[in-house]
């Protein structure tokens, strides 16, 4: 008797993130949508065979590389992030939050790429093309080899790249391209896989550069299906408050340079602008010395960067006393306070605490823990810490300061900005530190903060 063939359960797979499961639920498992979880159509199961091959096999030694070349983008601190350049068939994806300036920064690049005599094509899914050529108008973006097209179907899209046959192409974004044929609505994870697998596929067989627009959900993660990431060369991420024009372009993921570089802008109503020295944005001038202040040295990416921690410190008859931060982690703070009241005999439990950077700048970096301290040891004490003083250092929870990373490069900026002494972490055991000369500085290493808050008392002595 033949038996039956087995029956196949279905699958309903979420139409946010693609998790899959074996029964309908009302709320996705991965992602926690409700009502994104319907019925999928079962795959056709086939067994793959040998095909022709687009191009033989050779040693990896006569690969040619002239035509990956690294080419500017016209945007210099866009090529600092992206290692040299555009390369040529690279897929890149940005992602930023709404309003950050992700259209702005690429029509720019589109409209530098025009101006080298290299044909730009310029596809926008959100707004049409008049309002991108108004934006371009403002912003001095209007080139003749600078195409624009508004289409949201993907077989359009690939008719004009085969038309326009551009050496640039800008898909803005990938989440308003739909795919006729594929199951969801644009945006969905099937038709945003399918977009970015096609526009890929045109990237890599026709050389083409391919800048990529995503969006990110409201926890600041890039929307759509993981794999999104992966299969691109590049992914950028679009980083700014929106109380302030400064932007910052972080690396991802980088396959032809390194991860860890950052790039600087300023977003104004005449377009973007490449900012190669920030460092004047986060450090107040200050009149006369401040109780409260303290400047940092951070490092974003491998430039180090000076800003300013300022701390406010106020008695208070309440039960919880407040603390509050911005530009800087809660929980550090927290931490530095414990410390500060442990090893420093510095006590705020009756006292309300705030905390923040100039400029908007956000300070996550350890490094940034001795400075902060400081802040609010000065703050507490209504004692300016002495002027022309930077501060870096990682504080540890039995009161020790520990080592950071690319101490030279720190201590290089912060004397090409005209300060004089830098109070680093260091192993001597003395009551005031030990000090040396680096590149004019006075650097003074001590051990751990009671230390640090003694030294800075017997700095002021000297100075007088």
């Amino acid at each position: 008797m033949p038996k039956s063939p087995a029956r196949t359960r279905p699958a309903y797979r979420c139409s946010e993130c693609g998790w899959e499961t074996a029964k309908w639920v009302g709320r996705c498992g991965e992602c926690q949508a409700w009502g994104s979880v319907a019925e999928a159509a079962a795959a056709p199961t086939t067994r793959a065979t040998a095909s022709a091959v687009t191009a033989p096999a050779v040693p990896i030694g006569q690969v040619p590389v002239e035509a990956s070349a690294f080419r500017s983008s016209g945007v210099p601190e866009l090529d600092r992030v992206l290692g040299g350049g555009l390369v040529p068939g690279a897929a890149i994806l940005m992602a930023g939050e709404p309003g950050v300036g992700k259209s702005t920064l690429l029509l720019e690049v589109a409209a530098q790429t025009a101006r080298y005599q290299r044909r730009t094509l310029y596809v926008t899914g959100e707004e049409s093309a008049s309002q991108v050529r108004l934006r371009a108008d403002r912003t001095g973006g209007v080139h003749d080899e600078l195409y624009l097209a508004a289409e949201t179907d993907l077989g359009a899209v690939l008719t004009h790249i085969e038309q326009v046959r551009p050496e640039l192409l800008v898909v803005d974004s990938v989440q308003t391209i739909g795919a006729s044929g594929v199951d969801g609505v644009p945006g969905g994870v099937t038709q945003v896989k399918e977009v970015a697998a096609a526009l890929i596929r045109v990237a890599k067989t026709r050389n083409i550069t391919t800048l990529i627009v995503g969006h990110v959900t409201k926890d600041g993660t890039i929307a759509g299906p993981r794999v999104l990431e992966h299969v691109v060369d590049v992914v950028l991420g679009f980083e700014g408050d929106r109380n302030s024009r400064f932007r910052m372009v972080r690396a991802l993921k980088n396959r032809f340079g390194p991860v860890d570089e950052v790039g600087c802008f300023d977003l104004s109503a005449e377009g973007i602008v490449a900012v190669t020295d920030p460092t004047g944005l986060f450090v107040e001038q200050h009149a006369q010395q401040v109780p409260g202040t303290c400047v940092a040295v951070t490092m974003e990416g491998r430039r180090p960067l000076l800003a300013e921690v300022q701390a406010l410190v106020t008695p208070t008859a309440a039960e919880r006393p407040r603390r509050t931060t911005s530009g800087l982690d809660g929980s550090r703070m927290a931490m530095v306070l414990a410390v500060l009241q442990q090893h420093g005999g510095i006590r705020l439990q009756s006292h309300d605490v705030f905390a923040s950077t100039v400029g908007g700048v956000r300070l996550t970096e350890p490094a940034t823990d001795l400075a902060l301290a400081l802040a609010l040891a000065s703050a507490s004490a209504d004692r300016p810490a002495p002027r022309g003083v930077v501060a870096m250092g990682e504080l540890g929870l039995a009161g020790e300061l520990r080592k950071v990373r690319d101490l030279p490069q720190r201590i290089s900026e912060a004397a090409r900005l005209g300060f004089q002494v830098a109070v680093v972490p260091g192993r001597h055991q003395g009551p005031s530190g030990q000090d040396r000369q680096v590149d004019g500085m006075r650097v003074i290493e001590v051990p751990d903060i009671a230390t640090c808050l003694r030294l800075l008392s017997l700095i002021k002595e000297r100075e007088r």
